[in-house]
């Protein structure tokens, strides 16, 4: 038995359909639906059940013996960097996420938590995934403190799970994000635009060191992501001394206007981009380079390769977003 959390999400999902193509249908999923288009990522993939968020402590699986649970993928948690209730983020995301650990570790079951690159803010401390330099982190979102706040509770528990994994994901992008509306990926974003009006958006420059669309991020593809959280758990449980929060990211910053000619390019077509200002807003909480340091997981998985930028645009591109179904299905 297998519980993946978020399961109906963006990266959630990704998860149960690499599960089911490895031959594990045993799996609960843990999610709430509400009125969106999330539901559709599980069209097809195949599972034992489907338990509520507010029922799932009082599931009967935690009743099982020991090593009934195989694994914890824990995704769920509210990914909107804009929401305002810090306490809605605490509960939901931080207490949410201890929890679990705290289950993980009482009944030894390997879990793999979904922390963020939020944490590292505006960079000033670096991007390092060492656990000694995540207290001085600063993020600059509510989003993000709520992630770094479970990262720190973990590390000064002295009963830990056996095997556990803190990831810290950077600019994740690739199919089943069609629910996520304004935090749905450039890519996504730029198709829909290129497809309905021809041309792409990008937020201008407010700083005199980065040209407009310069501005630098670590795109990493989801396919990539959950092949690295699956092997994670599989090399943990071989050598528990490697838990720990890593970084998911490809470890190399790429500018919007690559990505953004990379979606041109999978559509057969030549870049049309306009600038327009950054809301104020969000001017001072905007990251303007992301970059994850990359040793400790290629030490873990030094096997484990990531797609290039435009391979796996291509691959988001034509197909999925150019085909009729664009959901991953078996």
């Amino acid at each position: 038995m297998i519980l993946v959390t978020g399961a109906a999400g963006f990266i959630g999902s990704v998860i149960v359909k690499e599960l089911n193509d490895a031959g594990n249908e045993d799996i609960i999923l843990c999610d709430h639906f509400e009125s969106g288009d999330k539901w559709k990522n599980l069209r097809g993939l195949k599972y034992e059940s489907f338990v509520q968020v507010e029922d799932l402590f009082s599931h009967p699986m935690w009743k099982k013996p020991a090593g009934a649970i195989k694994a914890i993928y824990h995704m769920g948690a509210c990914s909107d960097t804009t929401q305002l209730d810090m306490d809605y983020l605490y509960k939901n995301n931080t207490e949410f996420t201890n929890k679990l650990l705290t289950l993980a570790a009482t009944k030894n079951i390997p879990i793999v938590y979904a922390s963020s690159a939020a944490t590292y803010g505006g960079g000033e401390q670096g991007y390092s995934d060492d656990h000694k330099g995540v207290p001085a982190l600063k993020p600059l979102n509510k989003y993000g403190y709520s992630k770094q706040l479970s990262d720190e509770w973990i590390l000064k528990q002295k009963k830990k799970p056996k095997v556990w994994f803190g990831v810290k994901f950077f600019n994740v992008f690739g199919p089943n994000e069609y629910h996520k509306g304004k935090m749905s990926s450039v890519v996504f974003q730029s198709f829909n635009q290129i497809r309905d009006v021809g041309e792409v958006k990008l937020f201008k420059s407010h700083r005199e060191d980065y040209k407009d669309g310069e501005q630098l991020r670590d795109f990493v593809y989801v396919k990539d992501v959950v092949r690295a959280m699956i092997e994670l758990i599989a090399a943990g449980k071989k050598k528990p001394a490697i838990s720990g929060i890593y970084n998911l990211g490809t470890g190399e910053a790429r500018s919007f206007h690559d990505l953004v000619k990379a979606t041109y390019h999978s559509m057969d077509l030549e870049p049309r981009i306009q600038f327009i200002d950054m809301p104020v807003e969000l001017r001072n909480q905007y990251q303007y380079y992301t970059q994850a340091e990359m040793g400790k997981l290629k030490k873990a998985l030094p096997k484990f390769k990531f797609m290039k930028l435009e391979d796996a645009v291509n691959d988001y591109v034509r197909n999925h977003l150019s085909q009729k179904e664009q959901y991953l299905t078996l």
